[in-house]
């Protein structure tokens, strides 16, 4: 692929290449990418290692296993030691030295070895880093594939999440918000009603309430004492559901909701107040916590007025505004407030003041409007920004006379300031014509332009005549410049050196100059010049260019000065330290991602006790950033935006603060000891649930042993009546089991160095025939593990041991390993074979549990058995891919990346490339999604039920099981492309009413990362016959990967 830019041809190849860089390298600028290109010739992955070649040397590894000469001490240090001088290796001297080295070859083959692996395993994104960051999850992940016991239990004083069960996700937000509010959870907790109250509430509305009130108890109580990672809110959404049930409204409105539960709330309260104070709401705690007042005064029809209204949810409208300031103040004043408004009744205009501000200052962000033209309500995704701290005091009444001063100030201002941006575009925007362009630049250009001097690109001395005769009638550029005013005359003359040329040329070359046209100026100068210009005239007009340059450029600089200083007087108008004396913290941010018809809901809650921002989303609740809730909260980057701001003031902060001063887990603790005995008693139920269901999941789980290739039954029976003692732990079965498996694929192997030692059989016996196989296999397959790996082969699928080997097995576990391949029954071919598996047999029952630890020996072998069924399921993925069975595909790319992910946090070279398996899963999920997508909007009745069992039954699954990992830049967008295609089919005309309900009922689900644990069905296991049968498949989809033709395997 060396010269591929030109031997391909035709920039439609070329944007083939592009798109593949693209696709490798998330670089998305293809003039930079071509530049690229054409600086590897065209070669393609020539390209990419330019773009993505990371500087960073490789993490030096522990040293290697012994060299096979070291057996003092060993487990075949119990060799008879007449036999122990059985001839090394040939390049034994090398061997030893690369023992005690690092498990890497030298440099120069190192730089090829990561060239190949970058082909095979494809780069990292070049933002990996920022990814890294942006994405980690560092506690308390969801999981995917096979929950364990520490999955469901919540990790110390870490807080709960709380389970989607069904569209709920805006229950989650809104309640994890209150809950994490001190005062607000005291209240619920404490919460009671005196039994003659109970008895004389008879309204269908009061027993709701109340109900209502005591299953949201109850669900704060098991968030503060469970054992649970996740709480279940059923109960209390059963009541809410028979509100709130609709057919056409699947999903519920944040707003909505918290307006009707704080309704609910404050009359359930409002029943423990009437005891003491019938009828007095404003000892309601809940009216004290999120209730206040505001004044609006105001000139309608030449008429003033004035009114105070009570507010819970303050309604701020986003389209606009750049900020949260500016939404303010554009609720705050409506119209002209001035004195002549009042005699004129036309005018008309209003002024708001809050009078009384709530501890808990909610600020609703109106995010949806009504499309006349679609008749269907739209979301608007601009960004608006908010800040951390917010100070009410510009829009309280008591600063009311300083503040109309300040806005009458801020209006002159922007208007002095829009007037110099008028002067300053016409500087910057200057011509009459429709092409406009700044005033200097142009100025400059005419300087550039009368300073330059004509010239013309000739031929050197030493060119061809062939050039002369076909523009012999050319005057030379010397000869024009020395006369410029004598233009006639310039055209008419030939300088001598033509003539002589002319007058000796043949006929018919004259023939042939006859023939060419005149040459004007234009076409002999390179650059455009003044054709005449004399000096004096070159020396006014650069003066007088220059002196008006300088002027407009200092006229230009004066107007940015002076824009950039209203500008600051702008910004710091409400600086005042008179204006910063009640300040409002930012608590919590509820976050809608989807359209104004569908989508999913997520809290950002601010941690007083950590002094952090968490992300609760669902049964995830994960630690996060500001900088990932400005990324997915201001909006105008995606289909994420904040919709609820919850501010709360000093006095509650300091509330939070002063609770929090230990542990959390002390301050819940402390809590949990408050409760009523019934609360604490529910808790205690609950966790005892917890660890019944726990049981049980343990006794079903002991009932599976998962293996990765079964071995038949007879293979977990002793090998013979001579193997020595029984070993009947489960513990030993099992290790038995997936080694004994180990040497059954490795037994040609074994069986082949065992032909070797026919001499060693003959001449000294059987146990120095061992010890010669023995020290022959481990010296091939140490060389093996130290060659540099190709895309096409990985000698790790070749023997267990030398997986071992390159991951820095202890040795012990190594020795064990290859004699236990000795003794595998399956080696009885003849005499020799079956002496030698007796001898290892009665080796293997010498080694004690002081010679091995066999907790570790079967770990390492259950590593290389989920290697081996990594690369099998790639590898079936992979072909399965070329054939464009995408469905099967997938399934087995996700699980082996869910497996190989287990690997590699034991180490890089315990897995497969992580890289290669996300970009074929990325691929099928795309391929997928389109066919899906297709399905869907034929309008068919089968094939949209194939396009949804497709999203259902494996999109869905796989999209939520790669947001539980740390995403890619890549995987991210591909997540966004996928949720957008289907978004955009919202409101369509061409579609009917039915498709658009179930259009409503699966967007949830599709942009919910977390609304249920997804565990996609395993697909049926694959067992090679052989390792040669698994490397010559690895070879072969790897050669067809790099050379983009689908190869056959058998």
């Amino acid at each position: 692929m060396t010269a591929e830019l030109r031997a391909r041809g035709g920039g439609e190849d070329c944007q083939v290449l592009l798109s593949q860089m693209k696709e490798i390298t998330g670089i998305q600028d293809s003039a930079f990418l071509l530049a690229a290109l054409k600086a590897a010739d065209g070669d393609l992955m020539e390209a990419v290692t330019f773009l993505t070649e990371d500087p960073t040397p490789e993490p030096v590894q522990s040293p290697a296993a012994a060299e096979p000469s070291a057996w003092e001490g060993s487990v075949v240090g119990k060799l008879p030691q007449d036999v122990s001088a059985v001839p090394a290796p040939h390049n034994q001297d090398n061997l030893c030295t690369d023992t005690v080295r690092p498990l890497e070859s030298p440099k120069a083959p190192a730089a090829e070895r990561d060239a190949a692996e970058r082909s095979v395993e494809l780069p990292q994104d070049a933002h990996s880093a920022e990814n890294k960051n942006r994405s980690k999850r560092k506690r308390c992940e969801v999981w995917g594939e096979n929950p364990k016991q520490n999955d469901w239990r919540r990790a110390d004083d870490w807080p709960v999440g709380m389970k989607n069960i069904g569209n709920t996700c805006w229950f989650s937000a809104v309640i994890q918000s209150l809950f994490q509010l001190p005062e607000f959870r005291r209240l619920v907790l404490g919460y009671s009603l005196p039994q003659n109250v109970l008895e004389s509430c008879h309204s269908h509305t009061g027993k709701r309430n109340i109900a209502f009130m005591q299953e949201l108890q109850c669900l704060f109580a098991l968030m503060l004492g469970t054992w649970r990672k996740f709480v279940d809110p059923s109960a209390a959404l059963e009541l809410l559901r028979d509100v709130f049930r609709s057919a056409e409204q699947p999903q519920q409105d944040v707003s909505e909701f918290t307006h009707k539960l704080l309704d609910w709330l404050e009359d359930a309260f409002q029943l423990t107040v009437n005891v003491t104070s019938p009828g007095d709401k404003s000892e309601n705690p809940m009216v004290q916590l999120f209730y206040g007042t505001f004044l609006t005064e105001g000139v309608h029809e030449g008429n003033s007025f004035s009114k105070i209204e009570t507010f819970g949810q303050y309604p701020l409208q986003v389209n606009g505004y750049r900020n949260l300031n500016e939404c303010l103040e554009g609720a705050m004043v409506e119209g002209e407030m001035d004195e002549a408004a009042a005699s004129q009744s036309v005018k008309y205009g209003q002024e708001r003041w809050f009078t009384k501000l709530p501890p808990v200052l909610t600020f609703e962000l109106s995010r949806f409007e009504f499309n006349q033209s679609l008749g269907q309500p739209e979301k608007i995704h601009t960004k608006l920004e908010f800040p951390q701290t917010m100070y009410m005091d510009r829009y309280l009444y008591c600063n009311k006379d300083l503040i109309q001063m300040k806005r009458e100030e801020m209006k002159r201002l922007k208007e002095k300031m829009l007037t110099l941006q008028q002067k300053l575009e016409r500087y910057m925007e200057y011509g009459s014509g429709p092409a406009r362009f700044p005033l200097p630049d142009m100025l400059q250009y005419v300087l550039e332009f009368i300073a330059t001097k004509p010239t013309v690109a000739v031929s050197c001395a030493q060119s061809s005549q062939t050039t002369l005769l076909h523009s012999p009638a050319k005057p030379r550029v010397l000869d024009v410049l020395s006369q410029p005013n004598s233009i006639k005359e310039r055209t008419d003359t030939r300088t001598e050196d033509e003539a002589f040329f002319v007058a000796n040329s043949s006929p018919q070359q004259n023939s042939n100059m006859e023939l060419q046209p005149p040459v004007s100026p234009a076409e002999l100068s390179e650059h455009p010049a003044p054709h005449v210009v004399s000096e004096e005239e070159l020396n006014l007009v650069q003066t007088c260019l220059q002196r008006w340059r300088n002027e407009i450029e200092q006229d230009v600089q004066d107007l940015k000065e002076s824009i950039a200083g209203i500008n600051l007087c702008i910004e710091q108008m409400y600086c005042d330290p008179l204006l910063q004396q009640v300040p409002y913290h930012l608590h919590a941010v509820l976050v809608h991602e989807g359209q104004a018809n569908a989508g999913h809901y997520w809290a950002f809650i601010y941690d007083q006790a950590r002094k952090r921002w968490l992300k609760y989303n669902d049964i995830s609740v994960t630690e996060s950033s500001w900088e990932e809730l400005e990324r997915e909260s201001f909006g105008g980057l995606r289909n994420a935006s904040a919709y609820c701001l919850m501010y709360i003031s000093d006095q509650v902060s300091r509330v939070g603060a002063d609770g929090d001063e230990g542990p959390e887990a002390r301050q819940f603790q402390k809590e949990v000891e408050a409760l009523s005995p019934e609360l604490r008693h529910y808790i205690q139920e609950d966790n005892w649930r917890l660890e019944q269901e726990a049981e049980e999941w343990d006794e079903e789980q002991s009932c599976k042993i998962p293996q990765m290739e079964p071995s038949p039954t007879s293979e977990l029976q002793d090998l013979s009546s001579e193997s020595g003692p029984e070993q009947s732990s489960l513990c030993e079965q099992s290790v038995r089991s997936l080694s004994s498996e180990h040497a059954r694929i490795a037994k040609e192997q074994t069986a082949k160095a065992i032909a070797n030692t026919a001499d060693a059989y003959e001449k000294n016996g059987v146990e120095a025939a061992l010890c010669e196989a023995f020290h022959e296999e481990y010296s091939r397959l140490y060389l093996l593990s130290k060659e540099t790996p190709t895309p096409q082969n990985d000698a790790r699928l070749q023997h267990v041991l030398i997986y071992f080997l390159q991951n820095n097995a202890p040795q012990q576990v190594v020795e064990r390993t290859l004699l236990e391949q000795f003794a595998d029954k399956n080696l009885s071919y003849d005499e020799r074979s079956i002496s030698i598996m007796k001898v290892a047999r009665a080796k293997l029952s010498e080694i004690g549990p002081d010679d091995v630890d066999m907790e570790e020996y079967k770990r390492w072998h259950e590593d290389y058995s989920l290697f081996r069924k990594v690369s099998i399921y790639l590898l079936t993925g992979l072909e399965l891919y070329q054939n464009r069975k995408y469905q099967e595909s997938l399934t087995y790319l996700v699980y082996a990346y869910q497996s190989n992910t287990k690997l590699l946090l034991k180490g890089t070279n315990r897995g497969v490339s992580e890289s290669l398996i996300a970009l074929y899963r990325r691929k099928c999920l795309l391929k997928l999604n389109e066919v899906a997508a297709s399905l869907f909007v034929s309008c068919e009745e089968a094939h949209v039920s194939e396009g949804v069992s497709i999203l259902n039954e494996l999109i869905i699954p796989c999209m939520h099981l790669m947001n539980n990992f740390e995403i890619s830049r890549e995987d991210l967008d591909a997540i966004e492309i996928m949720r957008n295609r289907w978004c955009s089919y919202l409101g369509r005309e061409d579609m009917d009413a039915k498709l658009q309900m179930k259009l409503g009922e699966l967007l949830p689900r599709l942009l919910d990362g977390s609304t249920e644990v997804i565990v996609l069905k395993e697909p049926p296991k694959i067992r090679p016959n052989s390792p040669y049968d698994l490397c010559s498949r690895f070879a072969a989809v790897m050669e067809s990967i790099h050379g983009a033709s689908a190869v056959a395997v058998k």
